[in-house]
């Protein structure tokens, strides 16, 4: 490897560095949009969802997200919910965690060990990243198919720590 070739390496290295040193924390959820390639935009969680995702320095990440018009189950213990009732409730809600790496300086990997939805489990969620002051804004890498259409999706997070 030349001194450039070197160089180049570090550099890189110290960009991914510095996008982990920002994210970790803990983060609010703002706001979640997702748009088709035709320009409909549409708001998965609803016009006000809420959400947290943390990042710890060992390198792990926890992501829950709900709908903010999620009406209360009708009982008070989760056990004893109707189907039904448990049913809607999962619909607007997700949960997922697991360790994270920096790919790169606009990159993030979530490596998925839990979440509500299985099929996650064992596989990677890749967002871009982009910081704005407080804010972070996490995005699908690539337009995926969502809710009947192949669109891109955004979530605006502030930072609370």
């Amino acid at each position: 490897m030349t001194a450039t070739d070197q160089a180049a390496a570090d550099d890189a290295r110290e960009a991914r560095e510095e996008v982990r040193r920002r994210l970790l924390g803990a983060w609010q959820l703002l706001s979640y949009t997702a748009e088709s390639s035709d320009g409909e935009v549409i708001h998965p969680l609803g016009p006000a969802p809420y959400g947290l995702i943390v990042y710890t320095p060992e390198g792990y990440m926890s992501a829950q997200l709900g709908r903010g018009d999620r009406p209360p189950l009708g009982s008070a213990r989760l056990e004893d919910a109707e189907a039904g009732e448990l049913a809607r409730a999962a619909a607007g809600y997700v949960s997922y965690g697991g360790p994270f790496e920096v790919v790169d300086p606009t990159t993030v990997e979530h490596h998925v060990t839990t979440s509500l939805f299985p099929n996650w489990i064992g596989r990677s969620q890749v967002r871009t990243v982009r910081f704005a002051g407080s804010f972070l804004r996490l995005g699908l890498a690539t337009p995926t198919r969502l809710w009947g259409a192949d669109r891109t999706a955004e979530l605006t997070w502030h930072r609370l720590t």
